[in-house]
């Protein structure tokens, strides 16, 4: 049993037992190759190449991961909101030694001060009111594997103290508790704050900074990677499409015009965002501009329509005319009378262009 047996028979036991014992011992056979499969599956879901993207920022910052996450450096993201630093940190996990250990992550500003610090180190019975039992902080459960601290310029500075403790010297003390505990885990941190200015104005410790940015990543913004948009508007159409039971069978030239001319503040996040709000209002099977949230539709009719050449010459007046009528009943979503107050025309002049135009 000690060198890997399953189990055993003595001499003269009843020769029932054999029977079952054999199928407990296949239980245990199927359950593992079951476990090495859902293992291999969760490893091709988070892996680079479901990363999506061709253009070169993503494909440096990938290049980067890729090199640092067979190694058990520390790793700090850096980008703004959205950009996707949590699928990196996932990729960069399941693509180390550490893949088949656990992957905890946590969002530091989601967090009290006093909270962040139970969650991260955990505690013991009545350490504070309302803690009736002993509690494993993230960096127990993540033991052996990987923790994701996102948004690391969050953190208070007395616990950025005890972070660096645990980086420097793998042990940390739970809440309450007077003895050290143990961990062996790898640190990913990811933040879109400008950590050397939060040094600066006295916010985050710089003996820690430089301990979390052995090897750096910054991830470009969507706005730097405009050749992707279409690619992950794609991938998104399909999710939600399966998701709302739709059939999205293809995005409007226009429609990815439009996604490609947003700024996108909210970067990758925000796209999926507007996606989803797409498919549920698609019909038809396509994704249009009218699907578009209002201001994005306002923003890109202009130029898409100059750029095509098919609806809109820049010389033809009453075109040019018809374009600014969709722009303002756009505004006023749909209400007549107010486009006809904002174009200050006559209700009835509207109407009458309206039905010249073809505009539905």
């Amino acid at each position: 049993i000690k060198n890997g047996a399953f189990d055993y028979l003595s001499k003269g036991d009843d020769n029932n037992k054999i029977i079952p014992l054999l199928y407990r011992a296949m239980d245990k056979v199927n359950l593992s190759k079951r476990v090495q499969q859902l293992q291999k599956q969760v490893g091709d879901q988070y892996s680079f190449d479901n990363i999506i993207g061709k253009s070169k920022p993503i494909l440096a910052a990938i290049d980067l991961a890729k090199k640092v996450a067979v190694t058990d450096t520390t790793v700090l993201l850096l980008g703004e909101t959205g950009t996707g630093k949590e699928v990196f940190a996932q990729a960069i996990h399941h693509a180390s030694q550490r893949a088949n250990k656990p992957f905890v992550a946590i969002n530091c500003s989601a967090f009290s001060k006093d909270l962040l610090e139970s969650e991260m180190f955990g505690h013991k019975t009545g350490a504070f009111t309302g803690a009736i039992k002993d509690k494993k902080g993230l960096f127990e459960e993540a033991n052996t594997g990987t923790i994701f601290l996102d948004e690391i310029g969050e953190m208070s500075l007395e616990l950025q103290a005890k972070l660096l403790r645990v980086i420097e010297k793998g042990e940390f003390i739970k809440v309450g508790d007077s003895k050290t505990s143990k961990a062996n885990v790898r640190i990913i941190a990811a933040t879109h704050r400008d950590l050397q200015k939060e040094i600066a104005d006295g916010h985050f410790r710089q003996d820690l900074f430089y301990r979390l940015s052995v090897f750096q990543i910054k991830l470009p913004a969507l706005r730097e990677r405009v050749a992707d948009i279409e690619a992950l508007a794609n991938h998104f159409a399909v999710a939600f499409s399966a998701k709302t039971n739709k059939k999205i069978k293809s995005l409007s030239p226009e429609f990815v015009e439009a996604l490609k001319q947003h700024q996108w503040q909210g970067n990758i996040r925000e796209l999926k965002n507007v996606i989803e709000r797409s498919v549920i209002l698609s019909e038809n099977g396509e994704l249009k501009i009218e699907n578009l949230p209002l201001e994005m539709q306002q923003h890109s009719s202009f130029n898409f329509q100059l750029s095509t050449h098919k609806q809109l010459s820049a010389f033809d007046l009453a075109s040019v005319e018809k374009l600014h009528i969709q722009k303002v009943l756009n505004y006023t979503n749909g209400n007549k009378t107010e486009a006809a107050r904002l174009l200050n025309i006559a209700t009835t002049t509207l109407y009458r262009k309206l039905e010249e135009y073809k505009i539905g």
